[in-house]
C-alpha cells in the first residue's frame, strides 16, 4: 500500500528519526518539508529564481542580444531558474529509488496548506505552467508527522496509514541511548533515561523525549561522571527541562527521591 504514513505523538518521541531509518533502510533520499505557520504552496513547490533571472536579463541587454522578447522569455523560465522546493523535488526524483519524502510537524501549518497538500498525494503531479506537468514516475514514500497541537483533518487521515507513537519503554530507551552515546557507561545510560521516564510522570510542559535523555547523558558525561547522584542531575537539569517552571517543579517533586528511584531500576 503506497500510502503516507501519519505519525502522532508527543514532541520528542523519535517521529522524524523514524522517517531518517526510512531513508537508511530503503536508500532512497531523505526529502524534508518542515512546516510553518504561514507555509504555502510556492514554499513548499517551487519557486523562480528572481535573482538570476533579473541577472541574466541585464547580461543580456549589455551584450546587445538580438532574440525577440518570447525567446528571451522563454529562456528566462527554464528548468535552469527552477528552485525545486521538497514537494516537486520528490515529485521529480529521477534516482530509480523512491525518495522518503518526511512532511514534519504537519499541525503548525494552517488548513489551506493542508488542503492543498491532499491534492498533491492524491495525484503526485504538479504543474509549472511554464514548463508543463511534472508526475512522479515512482512515487515517493511519505512520512507526516504531528505533535497534535491542533488535530489534523479526518480528509487526510483518510488516505494514510495511522501510528501513534509513544515513549519507549525503559528497557528500548537505553537501548536507543546506547546507541547514540555508546562511550557512556551502561548504568549512566540507564539511571538518566529512568530518571527521564519519571519526569514524564510530573505533568511537566514540556516532558523530555528522547532526544533530551541523549543530550543529558551527554552533559553528565562531560562532568566526567560515571554514576547519577542528586548533585549531578540538579547541576545539569538545563539539558533536559527548557522551561523554568519545570525545573522548579521537578525541584518541588523532591529530586533527591527521583535520582535514587531512578538508579534503584
Amino acid at each position: 500500500m503506497r500510502r503516507p504514513l501519519l505519525l502522532e505523538g508527543e514532541p520528542g518521541t523519535g517521529k522524524t528519526e523514524l522517517a531518517r531509518a526510512l531513508s537508511a533502510w530503503t536508500g532512497g533520499t531523505l526529502i524534508r518539508l518542515q512546516c510553518y505557520e504561514g507555509l504555502d504552496a510556492s514554499q513548499a513547490l517551487y519557486e523562480w529564481d528572481y535573482t538570476r533571472q533579473l541577472l541574466h536579463l541585464r547580461t543580456a541587454e549589455a551584450v546587445g542580444d538580438a532574440r525577440d522578447g518570447a525567446a528571451l522569455e522563454g529562456e528566462l523560465y527554464g528548468e535552469r531558474f527552477l528552485i525545486r522546493r521538497p514537494l516537486l523535488q520528490a515529485i521529480s526524483d529521477t534516482s530509480g529509488t523512491p525518495p522518503v519524502l518526511l512532511i514534519d510537524e504537519l499541525d503548525r501549518a494552517d488548513d489551506e496548506f493542508e488542503a492543498f497538500l491532499l491534492e498533491i498525494l492524491a495525484e503526485f503531479s504538479v504543474t509549472v505552467p511554464e514548463l508543463g506537468t511534472f508526475t512522479a514516475t515512482e512515487p515517493p514514500v511519505v512520512v507526516i508527522t504531528s505533535n497534535r497541537t491542533r488535530d489534523v483533518h479526518d480528509a487526510l487521515k483518510r488516505r494514510c496509514l495511522y501510528h501513534w507513537v509513544e515513549h519507549p519503554d525503559l528497557d528500548r530507551e537505553v537501548a536507543i541511548v546506547r546507541s547514540r552515546v555508546p562511550e557512556a557507561p551502561a548504568a549512566l545510560a540507564r539511571q538518566v533515561a529512568a530518571l527521564s521516564s519519571s519526569l514524564r510522570a510530573l505533568g511537566l510542559h514540556k516532558p523530555p523525549g528522547v532526544a533530551e535523555t541523549i543530550d543529558w547523558v551527554r552533559a553528565i558525561g562531560v562532568l566526567g561522571v560515571e554514576d547519577l547522584d542528586d548533585r549531578t542531575a540538579a547541576a545539569s537539569l538545563g539539558a533536559v527541562l527548557k522551561y523554568r517552571e519545570d525545573a522548579e517543579r521537578v525541584r518541588a517533586a523532591d529530586l533527591s527521591a527521583l535520582v535514587a528511584d531512578a538508579c534503584a531500576r
